[in-house]
C-alpha cells in the first residue's frame, strides 16, 4: 500500500496518474453485514470513523473491498490534523467529531467485486473500470472516485499547482501489488 518516491513523473506511455491525498490510507471491507476499515499498518480504523462505516453499510452489496483514502475537509482544504484528532480513546469524542467534521472516503482501487471475484490479479485498467461502475451505481455524499488521467500534462499541471501532497503514478497494465512498491509518488 506504499508508493516509492521519485523526482519526476514517468514519461513513457502506459501510466495512470492520480492525486496523492493527505489523509489516512484505508482499505474498506464489506462482508455480509459487517464493514471494517483498515489502515495501511493493518490496524483497525473502524471505531474512529463511524460515519464512513454507516455510509458503506447503506450500499446494497453483499461484499466488496475498496482501496482509498479517508479525508476530512476543513476550511476548503483537507486536514490531516482533523483525522488525527479522531484517534482518541473516548467514543463520545469520536461521535461528536464524526458529526461536526465528517470524514469521506475517496477511492482509487477495487480489490474485490460485489459478486466476490478477486480483482487483484487484473490489470489496473480493468480494476478501475469496475471501480468506476461501482461508484456510479452507489453514488452518495461521502464516497467519491479520485480524479485520474493518462495525460502526463494534466498530471504535471496538478503537481505544479502545489495544492497536493504529490502525484501517484500506476502502471495501467499492472496487477495490484500487495506489499510491493508498484506505484511512484512524486512531490
Amino acid at each position: 500500500m506504499e508508493a516509492r518516491a521519485a523526482d519526476q513523473l514517468p514519461t513513457e506511455p502506459g501510466w495512470w496518474f492520480e492525486p496523492k491525498w493527505d489523509g489516512f490510507r484505508c482499505l474498506a471491507f464489506r462482508q455480509a453485514r459487517e464493514v471494517s476499515l483498515r489502515a495501511k499498518s493493518g490496524k483497525s480504523l473502524t471505531r474512529y470513523f463511524p460515519e464512513v462505516v454507516a455510509l458503506l453499510e447503506t450500499i446494497g452489496e453483499p461484499q466488496f473491498v475498496l482501496d482509498g483514502e479517508l479525508l476530512i475537509a476543513s476550511d476548503g482544504r483537507f486536514s490531516f490534523e482533523s483525522l488525527q484528532m479522531r484517534l482518541h480513546p473516548a467514543q463520545s469524542r469520536i461521535q461528536r467529531l464524526a458529526a461536526e467534521t465528517p470524514a469521506q472516503l475517496v477511492v482509487f482501487d477495487m480489490l474485490q467485486a460485489p459478486e466476490g471475484s478477486d480483482l487483484r490479479a487484473l490489470p489496473h485498467r480493468r480494476r478501475h473500470q469496475a471501480l468506476e461502475a461501482f461508484v456510479k451505481r452507489h453514488a452518495r455524499p461521502g464516497l467519491s472516485l479520485t480524479p485520474g488521467t493518462e495525460d502526463l500534462a494534466t498530471a504535471q499541471g496538478w503537481l505544479d499547482e502545489g495544492k497536493l501532497e504529490g502525484i501517484v503514478a500506476k502502471r495501467r497494465d499492472g496487477p495490484y501489488a500487495e506489499g510491493e512498491r508498484a506505484m511512484i509518488k512524486v512531490k
